[in-house]
């Protein structure tokens, strides 16, 4: 392992893609967008998507109503942007179709880094689940998705990032996850957690997880190079226990700000790279900040 693992990956971010279907889901993820664009210097692009949906029958009387709201939305759109973020350089982007080819067309054209989206969640038998479109986006998107659920705090103003937790099972994606939890780090002068959780062994298994401990201290911090510049030390810990609820627990404990997380595909799903039960998931729905996952 290479002690500058995580900066061998370079970070830019250049465009940031919001998407927004100006429910006020979609307004919370808004100043997330705009900071972390503010921060990059990189151009921020609105996205929404004119749905069929939007125009049922008859034609003649909903579809100008549909238009002049739609164009009245947009207009009220650009004013805040401009009003609230007036050193960010912003475009508002007005697509015709599903929710996901828009969103995918405008990510393609306009070389987006990163996407954006908001999702007010909802209660599913047991458990809380995103809404369907953050569903898709998480599942499809080819960059990092920023996702601002239900739990995160409503910004009124720029949001801050002051805390950011990185957690990681060391998998395929940790590397590339780690790279964007330091550059964002060092761009908002934040402090960095980074997190790995060893699951209780299953009947049976002789492994001791305490033996493992010292060696994922290091492999954690193996994760920030030498070079890396960040606001102040990196805290590493080990925590024991279901992968989910220990980093939602450290999330809680560190009143982070964002979290930082490193998924891969697996038969059509995302998961997260802690072992198969979509922890990625588990955490999106639960988490009491915006996520950042990070595919490979």
């Amino acid at each position: 392992m290479k002690a500058a693992m995580a900066t061998s990956h370079r970070v830019e971010i250049k465009n940031v893609l919001y998407a927004t279907d100006f429910s006020e889901a979609a307004e919370a993820a808004m100043p997330f967008a705009a900071q972390i664009a503010k921060s990059f210097g990189a151009k921020l692009f609105v996205v929404h998507a004119k749905t069929p949906e939007n125009y049922a029958l008859p034609a003649t009387e909903v579809w100008p109503v549909a238009e002049r709201m739609l164009e009245e939305k947009t207009t009220e759109l650009k004013r805040t942007l401009y009003n609230r973020f007036p050193s960010v350089e912003t475009e508002v982007l007005i697509g015709e179709g599903g929710v996901w080819g828009v969103i995918e067309s405008a990510a393609k054209e306009k070389k987006a880094d990163l996407i954006v989206v908001g999702t007010a969640g909802r209660r599913g038998i047991g458990k809380f689940i995103l809404g369907s479109t953050a569903e898709e986006i998480l599942r499809r998107a080819t960059c990092p998705v920023l996702t601002v659920g239900p739990h995160a705090p409503d910004q009124k103003h720029d949001a801050k990032l002051r805390k950011i937790v990185y957690a990681t099972d060391f998998g395929d994606a940790s590397a590339a996850a780690a790279a964007y939890a330091v550059a964002l780090a060092q761009e908002h002068e934040a402090h960095l957690t980074l997190v790995h959780v060893i699951e209780h062994p299953k009947a049976g298994e002789l492994v001791r997880p305490h033996d493992l401990e010292a060696a994922a201290l290091d492999h954690l911090r193996a994760f920030i190079g030498s070079e890396a510049e960040l606001w102040c030390q990196p805290k590493a810990v080990v925590a024991h226990g279901t992968p989910a609820e220990k980093i939602l627990e450290i999330a809680e404990k560190e009143n982070a700000d964002l979290l930082v997380l490193g998924v891969r595909n697996a038969k059509g799903m995302v998961r997260a790279t802690h072992l198969p039960g979509a922890v990625a998931h588990q955490v999106i729905t639960n988490a009491p900040c915006p996520v950042l996952t990070v595919r490979v």
